[in-house]
């Protein structure tokens, strides 16, 4: 495996002291990377339990994240990205975790960041914390440009429509507290759903920040948007996003406390 993790250990939040965290892998065909998403993750905060959703892969994914130590879910066919991210939101919440931490399993996210995300939870000035690689301008990984152009039309729909800047619509790196993860557990957008969730936050009125973040181009698989796939996923975003303008809340408020 390239680039063995050589990382010091580091003084964990005081802050977390007696909170039961978990941090949520959903993968799909990754074994290529998924032991070093889980060595990050260890090498951040060792007390985080793992839980790598499997989403129907098939090669080694779920046979290399057990041999780590991670706890697997096995989904018996792909759901995709929306089901598989929300059964780990339904393990956290039903298994008593209090702060959820989200990262892919194709290696984009750095877990060593983490703690830039989990500052505004702890701190409760946010319910959920999202990192975005396109809050400052900086040298790190941004995708292609035709993907960054998407992106910044789904952002601009995004931040109209929930009243505020939104710039990274598609990041799923992600630290949530109790009340968000009760939300997207209880109901989350399928195919993939970033975008849409952006919109469901606002309307359940729970606190969303971004966090300036880098990232890394993945280190195995493939990307489930390709070119052609693509613009059928923008159009179909988009008519989501107008249609959840008018979509009753599936959840009312008290019950995701």
């Amino acid at each position: 495996m390239a680039e063995l993790l050589e990382t010091a250990p580091r003084a964990v939040d005081p802050r977390l002291a007696g909170l039961r965290r978990i941090a949520i892998v959903p993968a799909f065909n990754e074994e290529e990377s998924i032991t070093r998403v889980i060595e990050e993750i260890r090498a951040f905060d060792p007390e985080l339990e793992i839980v790598v959703v499997d989403d129907g892969s098939r090669d080694r994914t779920a046979a290399v994240a057990e041999q780590c130590g991670a706890h697997v879910v096995r989904l018996p066919f792909n759901l995709g990205i929306g089901g598989a991210v929300q059964t780990g939101f339904r393990y956290a919440f039903e298994n008593g975790f209090r702060i959820a931490v989200r990262l892919d399993g194709d290696g984009q996210h750095d877990a060593s960041q983490l703690a830039l995300l989990l500052e505004p939870v702890l701190a409760d000035e946010a319910d959920i914390a999202v990192g975005s690689r396109f809050a400052v301008r900086g040298d790190g990984y941004r995708s292609s440009r035709p993907r960054r152009a998407g992106i910044t039309i789904l952002a601009s729909t995004v931040s109209l429509l929930v009243r505020r800047r939104v710039t990274d619509p598609t990041s799923g790196f992600q630290a949530l507290n109790r009340h968000a993860i009760g939300l997207f557990a209880a109901d989350y957008p399928h195919d993939i759903p970033e975008v849409e969730a952006v919109l469901m936050v606002h309307r359940h009125r729970l606190r969303m920040v971004e966090v300036p973040v880098q990232m890394r181009e993945r280190v195995g698989g493939r990307s489930s948007i390709g070119r052609v796939f693509a613009v059928y996923y923008m159009v179909k975003v988009l008519l989501a996003l107008f249609v959840g303008l008018f979509r009753k809340n599936v959840t009312p408020l008290e019950d995701i406390k």
